[in-house]
């Protein structure tokens, strides 16, 4: 095959590169996962495309598109995994301590939205916890601009959520769309995709792309769509730079990511240790400056509200099966002898 893209121009860094031996240097290959199958992975390289399995023929559940991988290039398969510069993934909704993982070795997030009634604040402060905990740069793209008389008031709200946030408002259809996101488009770098069914990722990932994937309508009732991308993957931009895919997602889990969600709401995050009590709940303690803060105005108590749902959220999914075992176990002593008091 011939030589599509360089290592540089598929985002290798020396961050990676640190991580070989001379040994792997002269018999592996570096390649970049552009899907992720259940029995394989379609890779990138400086020789093109191959497909790859993995070292024992095993599950390919640990890989991400996005990951580097060195390749054995005469036997197709996975050597090892390299480490990563940041993982992309999102809690499960039903078991602790999973997670699923979404995209590797991103720069960038693009958190889409649309100006109608997928709007919603509570799933971008999500979004953005994915994002700092992560530790890549977040951008919320609000779509349909054009569908509404006002979408700065949608810009407003957006930009309220996190300090130094780059929020643009978008008509994904028109040919400038592309041009306002290539500031983070550049040679190597890499951007994922994310958002619900319906607010317009495909359309803008044909305008990044250029190219003409089907796109599908919403419906009127909720403002959402059917999902048009079924897998993440991998695309090369124009510009040089990298597009991760991903389809609509609606339940959006949390699960280790304290630091994100602090750098979510630093405002609250930064009072915590002013608290009289290291344990403090913020729910009206003697001596809270977080509750001060709220009286005070400085905080929105809806805010507040959210950061705690998080917080818990994020604790409970955290925890060992051991830890949620035990906490399962003491709350059921609690009800049986709630029960038997009751029956006397």
């Amino acid at each position: 095959m011939t030589n599509t893209h360089s290592l540089i121009d598929l985002g290798w860094s020396p961050v990676f590169l640190s991580q070989l031996d001379l040994d792997e240097l002269e018999t592996t290959t570096p390649a970049r996962v552009s899907h992720v199958h259940r029995d394989r992975v379609s890779v990138l390289t400086e020789d093109g495309s191959m497909a790859l399995v993995t070292e024992t023929g095993t599950s390919t559940g640990d890989i991400a598109v996005g990951d580097w991988v060195l390749a054995h290039p005469k036997e197709h398969r996975i050597v090892r995994r390299l480490d990563r510069k940041s993982t992309l993934q999102r809690g499960s909704e039903h078991h602790v301590r999973e997670r699923q993982l979404i995209a590797a070795n991103i720069d960038t997030l693009f958190i889409t939205t649309s100006c109608n009634a997928d709007f919603n604040v509570a799933r971008l402060e999500r979004y953005l916890a994915l994002a700092h905990d992560a530790e890549v740069t977040p951008v919320i793209l609000i779509t349909k601009a054009d569908q509404t008389d006002d979408p700065a008031t949608f810009v407003d709200q957006a930009k309220e959520l996190s300090r130094d946030l780059e929020v643009l408002a978008l008509n994904a259809k028109q040919t400038d769309s592309a041009d306002m996101l290539r500031p983070w488009c550049g040679k190597g770098q890499t951007v994922a995709l994310v958002g619900s069914s319906g607010v317009g990722k495909t359309t803008l990932t044909n305008a990044l792309t250029g190219g003409n994937a089907a796109t599908h309508g919403i419906r009127e009732d909720d403002a959402r769509g059917r999902h048009t991308t079924t897998g993440r993957s991998l695309h090369a931009l124009p510009t040089g730079g990298w597009l991760v895919d991903t389809p609509g997602m609606r339940g959006l889990g949390v699960a280790d990511v304290s630091y994100g969600i602090d750098a979510t709401f630093p405002e609250i995050s930064e009072l915590v240790d002013q608290c009289k009590f290291r344990d403090c709940k913020h729910e009206g303690e003697p001596g809270c400056a977080v509750t001060a803060a709220v009286e005070a105005g400085d905080i929105s108590p809806e805010r507040l509200k959210r950061y705690q749902k998080l917080k818990r959220e994020d604790y409970y999914a955290t925890e060992t099966q051991a830890k949620a075992h035990q906490r399962q176990r003491k709350f059921g002593k609690m009800v049986k002898a709630s029960i038997k008091k009751k029956g006397r």
